[in-house]
């Protein structure tokens, strides 16, 4: 994907802001549980900014942990959104690549499905800048489960279909490498859920995606059509139970 094709990816979500934050699945608890693990210390009191943050999905889960929670989103449509859904949170506009924050104001950054968003030679060292001592830097992908059969179809299906289909799942571990790079100890942990969906929502989670979201309405359309009669083909009820796997990196900084 180009520069501007990423910029374009990237700007698309904020007039589908609604739809992203009622379709969007989000997260088990056992991440959180993870996440604590890793970084050595519980959310309860931790300051936490979290970049990225969208409408507030993984945000709100931080929040009822215990953290006090700052979300930066550059989208002023998905900011808009997470505050009206969580008018307590504070949100700031921003991107990772410079934090609008002070040097040692956090205890944790986190990064929920929006790395790959930003350049690494600038986030990792801005995340760091924020980090107090022996604070960490939590990056984690919540992707579809290709072992199973049907998401492994449907992925071959979009990705014949949407001339910028993308799928994380098989190139995470690149997205942990600059945190290696810099001498950082980066724990790791996999879990596995799912959920159970209707068809209707299953689409409109597809129809939040960039590779959607870029398209013009009269390009979705045959193409969510088509996910449709497929989809029922093999879930004639409507319903459907959606495998993910999550990957969640967590490096930390060191305590002196």
């Amino acid at each position: 994907m180009t520069d501007s094709q990423q910029q374009a990816h990237a700007l698309s979500f904020g007039p589908v802001a609604e739809q992203y934050d009622a379709a969007r699945p989000s997260y088990p608890d056992a991440l959180v549980d993870a996440l604590e693990r890793l970084a050595g210390r519980p959310l309860r009191g931790a300051d936490v900014v979290d970049v990225g943050a969208g409408t507030g999905i993984a945000t709100r889960l931080l929040a009822a942990r215990g953290a006090r929670v700052l979300a930066v989103e550059p989208s002023p449509g998905m900011a808009a959104r997470l505050r009206a859904v969580s008018p307590d949170l504070p949100v700031v506009k921003g991107v990772g690549d410079e934090l609008p924050l002070h040097d040692g104001s956090a205890d944790l950054v986190t990064y929920a499905q929006a790395f790959h968003w930003t350049d690494p030679e600038r986030s990792v060292p801005e995340a760091l800048r924020v980090l107090r001592p022996g604070g960490s830097l939590a990056l984690w992908w919540n992707v579809k489960d290709r072992a199973v059969d049907w998401i492994a179809a449907q992925e071959r299906r979009l990705a014949a279909a949407l001339p910028s289909y993308h799928f994380y799942g098989s190139s995470l571990t690149a997205f942990a490498e600059p945190l290696a790079a810099r001498g950082l100890e980066v724990g790791t942990a996999r879990l596995h859920w799912e959920r159970q969906v209707t068809l209707d929502s299953h689409l409109a989670d597809l129809g939040s995606r960039s590779y959607f979201a870029v398209l013009p309405a009269e390009r979705q359309a045959p193409v969510l059509a088509a996910e449709r009669e497929a989809l029922l083909a093999g879930h004639p009820d409507g319903v459907l139970t959606e495998p993910y796997v999550l990957d969640l990196f967590v490096a930390r900084r060191p305590a002196a």
